[in-house]
């Protein structure tokens, strides 16, 4: 019960501070629709499972004693949201009649730019690593790990979420329909930011 309460309480406060996943769920529930936020929660969830999954393998603790791979996950990391937020500054205005059309994202490239974001962010893969070997006993089963795992998953999916249906809500997506583009400009930014801090980070401290 003592680790369950740990578990439950760093993950909360992991999950709802601000980073690149909350960017991208708000970003794709504003200026897409709130189904595209949702399966974009749900691609972050699964790519939480597999920092989860190597980590459960002993690969997180290589990792963790291996600078030079936790430098090449955070260059990765750091490359992609830089992409991701480049393309996004670059949106051009679309007028109320064909932006219907010109922004629709299937429920695929959703879940996949909701996996990667997680995925590829090396702040989850420390989370996690970190999480795993200082919170749980090496003692702890390895079901009770994978149900660890498994909440931190479902806590990320229902977070962002609740994140998508909130900034997917019609009312506000009507009213914001005009500006979206300047929205993709201002959460690019955002990302590009991101991306730019790991990367110097990275290059200061590794």
């Amino acid at each position: 019960m003592t680790e369950w309460f740990a578990i439950i309480t760093i993950t909360l406060l992991a999950v709802i501070s601000p980073g690149p996943d909350f960017a991208m769920v708000s970003r794709n529930a504003l200026t897409l629709s709130k189904r595209a936020g949702i399966l974009t929660a749900f691609g972050i969830g699964a790519g939480v499972l597999v920092h989860v999954s190597y980590t459960l393998l002993g690969i997180g603790v290589m990792i963790r004693y291996s600078p030079w791979l936790l430098d090449i996950m955070k260059l990765a990391g750091a490359a992609y949201l830089i992409w991701l937020g480049t393309k996004m500054v670059m949106s051009r205005p679309h007028s109320e009649v064909d932006a219907p059309v010109n922004r629709v994202l299937s429920d695929a490239a959703a879940l996949r730019v909701g996996f990667w974001t997680n995925a590829l962010n090396p702040k989850t893969a420390i989370f996690i690593i970190s999480l795993f070997t200082q919170v749980v006993s090496a003692a702890t089963p390895l079901t009770a790990r994978i149900a660890y795992g498994s909440f931190i998953s479902l806590a990320h999916v229902i977070w962002f979420g609740l994140v998508a249906a909130f900034f997917g809500a019609p009312v506000l997506r009507r009213k914001l329909l005009g500006i979206s583009h300047w929205i993709d400009r201002v959460f690019g930014v955002a990302l590009i930011g991101f991306g730019v801090s790991l990367a110097i980070a990275d290059l200061t401290f590794g």
